[in-house]
C-alpha cells in the first residue's frame, strides 16, 4: 500500500551493511501554543552548527509549519513519499548549516487523516536511507492523537515542552500518561518555554513531577529552561531560527545549552523494548499497532 514501506533495494540473502546509530529526538508539547516548533527547530539547528549531521521531520501531517518557520518553499511533501513519487532523500530540503528539513505538507486532507499503517510507513523511510543522520529531532503535532503516539513512541528520546499555563501542566501531564501507560515511554525530558528565570523553570518542572511521581511510573528530567526573549521573536517573524540569527541571544545561549545537554542522555532505551527504532540496524517492528 506504501511504497516507502520497501525494503532498500537488497536482493536475495544478501544482509544489508549495518548502519550508524542515529539518536532520534521528539519534541512533543501536549497542548498546541507552548512553543514546540519553535524549540524542534532551534535545538536541530543548534546541533547542525555544531557541527552534526542533523534532520528536522516535521510529523504535524496535514498542518506543517517547519517549513514556513525556516523560511522554505517545499514542492514536495510526505504525501508524495507515501504515494511512491519520491525517495526520501529527494524530499529533504536544505536549510543553513547543513540542517536537512523533511517538510509534512499543510492543508492537505489527506495527511491529516492517515492513519497508523501511514505513519509507520513515514518512520521506516528512514531505513532506506544510505547515510542516515547522527540526530533526527521530531516536531510532533499538539494532543494526544495516534499520530503523537507514533512518534514519540518510536523515538529515543521525549522532549516535554512545558509553559506557565494551567492548561500546559494539564495536557501534558495527559500525555505523559498516555504515552507511559499504553506504550512504555518511561522518561520525559521537560523543557520550560517562556518563562521568566531558572526559578520559575524549576517550579513548573516541580509542579509536573509532583503529580506524575505520585500517580505514574516515571522519571521526568528537568532539560533546560528558554526565556523570554524579544531576539526570539524577532527570529519567528523573519522565518529563521534565533540560533542563527542572533547567536548570542539569550533564547539562543539557552537552545545551545540544550544541545549541549544532548550527549550527557547517556544511550537510549533499547528497541528490544518494542519501540520503533529509527536506523536501528535491526529492522523496524511496530510492537502494539
Amino acid at each position: 500500500m506504501f511504497p516507502a514501506l520497501a525494503n532498500g533495494g537488497h536482493g536475495g540473502d544478501v544482509p544489508a551493511p549495518a548502519k550508524a546509530r542515529c539518536r532520534t529526538i521528539a519534541v512533543a508539547g501536549g497542548k498546541g501554543g507552548v512553543g514546540k516548533s519553535t524549540v524542534a527547530v532551534n535545538l536541530a539547528m543548534a546541533l547542525a552548527i555544531d557541527g552534526r549531521k542533523v534532520v528536522l521531520l516535521d510529523a504535524d501531517l496535514g498542518l506543517a509549519n517547519v517549513d514556513v518557520m525556516l523560511g522554505l518553499t517545499p514542492t514536495r511533501h510526505i504525501g508524495h513519499l507515501l504515494d511512491g513519487s519520491c525517495h526520501l532523500e529527494e524530499l529533504m530540503m536544505m536549510a543553513p548549516h547543513g540542517l536537512k528539513v523533511v517538510p509534512a505538507g499543510s492543508g492537505t486532507r489527506h495527511l491529516a487523516q492517515l492513519g497508523n499503517d501511514g505513519h509507520a510507513a513515514v518512520i521506516r523511510a528512514f531505513d532506506t536511507l544510505e547515510a542516515p543522520p547522527e540526530v533526527l529531532v521530531v516536531d510532533t503535532p499538539a494532543g494526544v492523537s495516534d499520530n503523537v503516539a507514533m512518534f514519540t513512541s518510536a523515538a529515543d528520546e521525549v522532549v516535554l515542552v512545558v509553559c506557565d499555563e494551567p492548561a500546559s501542566l494539564t495536557d501534558a501531564y495527559a500525555l505523559i500518561k498516555v504515552l507511559s501507560r499504553d506504550f512504555g515511554v518511561r522518561r520525559f525530558r521537560m523543557v520550560a518555554n517562556m518563562v521568566r528565570n531558572a526559578g520559575e523553570a524549576k517550579q513548573l518542572h516541580a509542579k509536573l513531577a509532583r503529580v506524575s511521581d505520585r500517580f505514574l511510573d516515571v522519571v521526568i528530567d528537568f532539560a533546560g529552561m528558554v526565556p523570554h526573549d524579544e531576539y526570539l521573536r524577532r527570529a519567528i517573524r523573519r522565518q529563521t531560527a534565533v540560533v542563527d540569527a542572533w547567536p548570542s541571544s539569550r533564547s539562543a545561549m539557552a537552545f545551545k545549552q540544550l544541545a549541549g545537554a544532548v550527549d550527557t542522555w547517556g544511550e537510549p532505551v533499547s528497541p528490544s523494548l518494542g519501540r520503533i527504532a529509527f536506523f536501528g540496524g535491526q529492522g523496524a517492528s511496530l510492537a502494539g499497532w
